[in-house]
């Protein structure tokens, strides 16, 4: 990892985007600790939506009910050393949200412009400081198309089902074969919603993590910024 004394002085925003289980959460809760950075997981935001919705008894084709229910949701992100909270409505939901029940109608949620539109604008608002790493599946096309620094995660199916197969293995009953499934259909609803679907930036890098681990992707992104940062000052 980086030493601590590399943390740079000149803040800028970092877009990491990429389609689910490709590691974007966790490499840039990462990025965010080495660069001395504020983290912001979007996808927690939605799937904490998701989760109110679904207590609610909200499906995602209920639009005007959803779009009616927002107005009594609170939604707080809370940065920390190695996590970052998620409040709902005061609720510490952090944990609650990491199912892949929840991660499906997370992706069904976000196709409602009305949900997009004010999540979007609570994100934009967190990032006007500057020093932020905020990772989803259209931070640099969409919500940040201005940050200094953009990535695109990617991996192949079999390894993105592996590593959800590893994080999910002690809290649910699912096999790597039906990951595999979830995340293949993932990746067709978020590549082909009308709005803002998945896709890489003009001006983003590409990343393959297949064969990578966590630290060697965090490296290779922290050395480059560092470097782009020096040659602008």
């Amino acid at each position: 990892m980086t030493s601590p004394s590399k943390v740079m002085t000149t803040r800028m925003n970092i877009a990491i985007d990429g389609p689910a289980g490709a590691g974007k959460s966790t490499v840039a809760r990462h990025v965010a600790r080495e660069l001395g950075y504020v983290y912001i997981d979007t996808g927690a935001m939605y799937r904490a939506v998701s989760l109110h919705m679904i207590r609610t008894g909200i499906q995602p084709d209920q639009v005007e009910e959803a779009v009616a229910e927002m107005q009594r949701l609170h939604l707080e992100l809370l940065p920390g050393s190695e996590r970052q909270t998620v409040l709902l409505n005061k609720e510490d939901v952090t944990e609650t949200i990491r199912t892949p029940e929840i991660s499906q109608f997370a992706s069904l949620f976000a196709q409602l412009e009305p949900i997009r539109i004010k999540l979007v604008h609570m994100q934009r608002q967190m990032a006007e400081q500057k020093g932020i790493v905020m990772d989803g599946r259209d931070i640099g096309t969409h919500v940040l198309p201005d940050a200094e620094f953009k990535w695109f995660l990617t991996a192949s199916v079999e390894e993105r089902a592996r590593r959800r197969y590893v994080e999910y293995m002690d809290k649910e009953n699912v096999t790597l074969e039906q990951l595999m499934h979830d995340i293949e259909q993932r990746d067709r609803q978020d590549e082909t919603r009308e709005i803002s679907p998945l896709r890489l930036a003009d001006d983003a890098i590409l990343l393959d993590t297949s064969s990578m681990s966590i630290d060697e992707v965090v490296n290779v992104i922290v050395q480059r910024a560092i470097l782009r940062k020096d040659g602008e000052q």
